[in-house]
């Protein structure tokens, strides 16, 4: 039987006492590239916090690498993780390099200087990311596509075995999505991770990913793609218009009259 990276049994989380999350059972297996799906409010943030031991379920049982998440998260290790907004402050004097070396202060300390190995982990995984070039550049000088590449670089620091990447897409083009779905893949197979993806690109996701997760406050989907037209109403909550053309669905975009 295969090792299972996230184990969740009936899975409720609570803000302020409404039910964000509803009777949760995902299994994901040790070594899977999953894309989570599903609409604002759906509770996708919040189900990847739960697992990153951020926020305590308000019931059932959640095993990340069969251990409790919140015991993982005080080793500063295992899990990497990117989440919505890593840049609060896009103008911080602050280089690629130093951003990276941030994901090394879990094994190091807040209080003690980066060693040289960690310098030298920081650079390889800017290497691994394509932007070893950028590496005494200003964090707010690089382009949006080089930020997410950065935050991913500072991640992997962790040297983990589990990756989760909140919407590590959002605000990109076509291409520069196109390039972080192919990285994420190619880190995915050599450094032998287990990914979790949360995204609104379903077309893209559905290119890259070994499952697809849809949720709605529940789970309406999670299987290998592709996911047909039932499996995305009942997770979006609303009549969706895809066109199939072979195993990857397109949304179809109203054409509008000049």
């Amino acid at each position: 039987m295969p090792e299972l990276a996230v184990d969740i049994r009936g899975l409720w989380a609570f803000y302020n006492g409404t039910p964000v999350l509803e009777e949760i059972n995902l299994e994901i297996e040790t070594g899977k590239l999953v894309g989570i799906l599903g609409p604002n409010g759906a509770g996708k943030s919040t189900l990847l916090k739960v697992i990153l031991g951020l926020i305590a379920p308000g019931r059932g049982q959640v095993r990340v690498f069969g251990e409790v998440p919140r015991k993982l998260r005080h080793r500063g290790e295992v899990v990497g993780y990117l989440p919505q907004r890593p840049l609060s402050n896009p103008h911080f004097p602050v280089s690629v390099l130093d951003v990276v070396l941030m994901g090394r202060y879990g094994r190091v300390g807040l209080l003690r200087q980066p060693s040289r190995r960690d310098r030298e982990i920081a650079i390889r995984n800017l290497e691994r990311v394509g932007i070893p070039h950028l590496a005494a550049r200003p964090i707010g000088e690089v382009s949006g596509g080089e930020q997410q590449r950065v935050f991913i670089a500072r991640a992997l620091c962790v040297e983990p075995r589990l990756l989760v990447l909140d919407e590590p897409t959002v605000s990109l083009d076509a291409c520069a999505q196109d390039d972080v779905y192919d990285m994420v893949h190619r880190l995915k197979e050599e450094l032998n991770l287990t990914v979790l993806m949360v995204s609104h690109d379903i077309g893209g996701v559905a290119r890259h990913v070994d499952d697809i997760v849809c949720i709605n406050r529940r789970i309406h989907v999670h299987q290998a793609p592709p996911i047909g037209r039932l499996g995305l109403e009942s997770a979006f909550g609303c009549s969706v218009e895809y066109l199939f053309h072979g195993q990857i669905p397109h949304r179809v975009v109203k054409i509008h009259d000049d």
